[in-house]
């Protein structure tokens, strides 16, 4: 019989009235690659946060290499041999790589000493499983890929024979997913056993031997990968039939909406973010812009959506030109046409302390709809969210809830639903469905494809590579604040793209 790694049983966690784990029990195998998935809420995280020792489960048991354990610390289970890589790295930017393996684990009575000692261990674990990188290089010079793979590194130094992962491919251009892939696979033959959370169903199918299902803080599901599918695991995980492939027809454009010519930006550090980019969009497409996260995206859109003034360059929306002489504001480029739906809804596109009627006019409540003679028509508001909520399936559909109680899916349905009801010419949305769950995700892309064949112009920006090659009929890929290439959807790969991403331009390639 297979030995165990991990075993858990019927562990509950509540924080207050929320009950994030109920009865949930798990059994991983050693030497494995185990996935676990589920919805935003559904008490993934929970679950590993109490097996890394962050948070105490108010009942249940931990068995570790099938011994009963008590893990009240981050430290405890170290001690077990359990390590955890981070969705965001625990990393020193100023720090070498020896540095921040080495970090608290000092021994001997001279560092220097300690360091050689330790400098040799680590070049023995690089070696073993091929996980090279130059021990002495700082960490803020290091791209992502190569960041991770010393984040692995420090679990293996300090001894973990169980590896918990968390959304460790949100960061990482194909190539280095797929390199990071390759790097499991070897730690899985020399026998250590590696927990995958992930909301990748793609990467779950590709990499794991088995695979755990949440939902609602309940342990819903386990299944040998290769006795699954996609389908199969998308409805466990939300209780109903999901569709997730984008069906759409092919785009019938028509006028230029948005033109950007020789557009720069540079931040407040001084540090040039946006390099000379030039890219049209026409109505009845949708542009989508690609790129690992922090390559000038975020401030490319700040600035086309007049959140941040223009300082180089030109802007032509629909008839209108904006230039740093002629700047236009968010409110002026709403006139001109533009919808805008953020990156970030907590941060740019709502107010969580707001009831749902009142963030539903947000940016739009000088509309006369909205307002009487002297007061603003608080009926017209909520009848207008009402509407909306019903028609953007946003639940729980009370207009006087506050934001912060609805889901995440849910505060992003609201964003969009103020967004496109205002039929807009142009949409710009950002990361459409960042910490969305699968069938809001569905939802929202429906709605966009939508507004594309409604003959609206559409600019999509998202990290997420399956969101753009899905919804895309024009894919722009930005690295390094510049645009490296421009692709047809139809003839879009993820290796062509991937290599774009990672700053090789096609002709190189």
């Amino acid at each position: 019989m297979t030995s165990l790694a991990i075993e858990l049983t019927e562990i509950n966690k509540n924080f207050g009235e929320v009950c994030a784990n109920k009865n949930v029990s798990l059994k991983i195998e050693s030497g494995t690659i185990h996935g676990i998935i589920g919805e935003n809420g559904a008490g993934k995280s929970t679950l590993m946060s109490i097996l890394y020792g962050f948070y105490q489960a108010d009942s249940g048991e931990i068995a570790v290499k099938e011994k009963p354990t008590v893990i009240r610390s981050a430290h405890d289970a170290i001690l077990a041999g359990i390590g955890m890589v981070h969705q965001h790295f625990m990393l020193i930017d100023t720090f070498t790589v020896l540095e921040n393996v080495v970090l608290g684990t000092e021994t001997g009575f001279s560092l220097k000493e300690s360091m050689q000692a330790s400098a040799r261990e680590l070049r023995r674990i690089e070696k073993d499983y091929h996980l090279e990188v130059d021990i002495n290089a700082v960490i803020n010079t290091l791209p992502v890929g190569l960041q991770q793979r010393v984040e692995i590194l420090k679990a293996l130094y300090r001894g973990a024979e169980i590896l918990i992962l968390d959304e460790p491919t949100g960061v990482l251009t194909p190539q280095e997913a797929d390199h990071l892939f390759r790097i499991l696979d070897e730690l899985r033959e020399q026998g250590k056993t590696v927990i995958f959370i992930t909301h990748k169903l793609r990467e779950i199918m590709a990499i794991t031997d088995n695979v755990s299902v949440m939902r609602q803080g309940e342990m819903v599901a386990h299944r040998s990968t290769s006795q699954t599918n996609r389908e199969e695991l998308a409805e466990l995980m939300v209780g109903r039939k999901v569709l997730l492939r984008v069906e759409k027809a092919p785009a019938k454009t028509g006028r230029m909406e948005l033109k950007v010519e020789h557009l720069n930006v540079t931040d407040d550090s001084g540090v040039h973010r946006v390099k000379d980019v030039c890219f049209e969009v026409h109505s009845g497409e949708i542009v989508g812009i690609a790129g690992v996260s922090g390559n000038g995206q975020s401030e490319l859109m700040d600035v086309i959506t007049g959140i941040k003034p223009l300082q180089n360059g030109q802007i032509q929306i629909n008839d209108e030109t904006i230039t740093p002489a002629l700047s236009a504001d968010a409110a002026a480029m709403r006139r001109f046409g533009m919808a805008h739906v953020p990156e970030d809804r907590q941060r740019r596109g709502l107010v969580t302390s707001f009831s749902a009627n009142e963030n539903i006019i947000l940016g739009y409540h000088k509309d006369p709809a909205y307002n009487g003679f002297i007061e603003m028509d608080r009926n017209a508001i909520i009848q207008s969210c009402k509407k909306q909520m019903k028609h953007f399936d946003v639940r729980p559909g009370n207009p006087f809830l506050r934001t912060s109680l609805f889901s995440g899916g849910n505060q992003q349905k609201l964003v969009v639903a103020r967004e496109l009801e205002r039929d807009p010419s142009l949409l710009v949305v950002g990361q459409p469905t960042r910490g969305v769950d699968i069938g809001a995700i569905e939802f929202i892309h429906r709605q966009i494809i939508a507004m594309r064949d409604a003959g609206k112009a559409v600019l999509l920006i998202s990290v997420e590579l399956d969101e753009i090659l899905s919804l895309s009929d024009r894919i722009l890929v930005m690295f390094d604040g510049q645009i490296m290439g421009e692709i047809l959807a139809k003839d879009a790969n993820e290796r062509e793209i991937g290599l774009l991403m990672a700053g090789v331009r096609k002709e190189a390639a």
